[in-house]
């Protein structure tokens, strides 16, 4: 059996915050069906979900993925994405948010590179026990190290320790990227598997005029038929669901752009100024310009262990 990843509830090791241009930000903690998030969320700094437990379920724009323990889920900023545990037990899992500088230190074709697994297709990753030790053998190292500090927030040298064994692990993953033997598992049912078809196609056409009689088409189903099921199988209404995929990435935009709202609005699909305010009060309870206002990086920052992480 391959080593295990040391495992402390509610142990974080922090370098920097998202305000600098490198950041870390390890989070070992529990999730429950209690805990699931209703929607996929979406983060302007790549994220690595390890699970710790059995067997859990993560979703990447609209497709569900089925994990099980010490799979790695990688994430490249921007992506919508969700877990979801299941009721039995309480889940196990680590989580690892980072960010680097886009001309990566003077390295940038080397960063580029190290990354590349983040943009697979499925960006999911099983390992055998050889390239598995390896990998868990440097997380090892790192918590070791925020023991030794003494603290959870790295400071001097340890910055640079983390650091340094951050990258090597990095290297590996990129190293051992055509050892995953990892196969998606479909749906239990065909049906169910039409309708992830369709949450898939609103989630990469969000900003095209997406109707219910061309979604229902490109599937082959009766367009009465599609609006029940879709319900059904994912608890949003097709409205709802294309209205949530469209404020998440205008919450992206938002955050991380100085576009002008007019310009998010049309560029996300919505196809009025007023009909975008509307929808986006709805479901924020605040105005754009609001939101763009009170979401700080600083409260961001402030709030993640608690809000940002499933």
């Amino acid at each position: 059996m391959p080593q295990a990843i040391e495992y402390e509830e509610k142990h974080f090791i922090i370098v920097n915050d998202i305000e600098n241009s490198l950041f870390y930000f390890f989070d070992f903690d529990v999730r429950s069906t209690e805990k699931n998030m209703e929607f996929e969320h979406l983060h302007s700094y790549y994220e690595i979900h390890i699970l710790l437990s059995p067997m859990a379920t993560h979703f990447i724009e609209g497709i569900p993925y089925r994990i099980r323990t010490n799979d790695f889920v990688l994430l490249e900023p921007s992506r919508l994405h969700k877990s979801f545990y299941p009721s039995e037990t309480p889940s196990k899992r680590l989580v690892i948010t980072f960010m680097y500088r886009d001309d990566g230190y003077g390295f940038k074709d080397t960063y580029e590179n190290l990354l590349t697994p983040f943009h697979e297709p499925v960006p999911i990753f099983r390992f055998p026990d050889a390239q598995q030790e390896v990998l868990v053998r440097i997380l090892n190292e790192i918590v070791a190290l925020s023991h030794q500090a003494g603290s959870q927030e790295m400071t001097g040298a340890y910055e640079l320790m983390v650091h340094s064994l951050f990258t090597q692990f990095l290297y590996y993953l990129k190293d051992f990227q055509d050892c995953n033997i990892y196969k998606t598992e479909n749906p239990e049912d065909r049906l169910s598997e039409r309708i992830y078809t369709v949450a898939n196609y609103i989630h990469t056409h969000y900003m095209d005029n997406l109707t219910l009689e061309e979604l229902a088409k490109s599937i082959y189903m009766d367009p009465f038929y599609l609006s029940h099921q879709f319900k059904e199988v994912t608890g949003y209404t097709i409205t709802q669901y294309i209205h949530l995929v469209r404020i998440r990435n205008c919450q992206f935009l938002l955050l991380n752009t100085e576009d002008k709202i007019t310009d998010i609005s049309s560029a996300c699909g919505f196809t009025s100024f007023s009909q975008f305010n509307r929808v986006f009060h709805k479901f924020c309870n605040e105005s754009p310009s609001e939101y763009r206002k009170s979401q700080s990086t600083g409260r961001l920052l402030r709030e993640r262990p608690k809000i940002l992480h499933n």
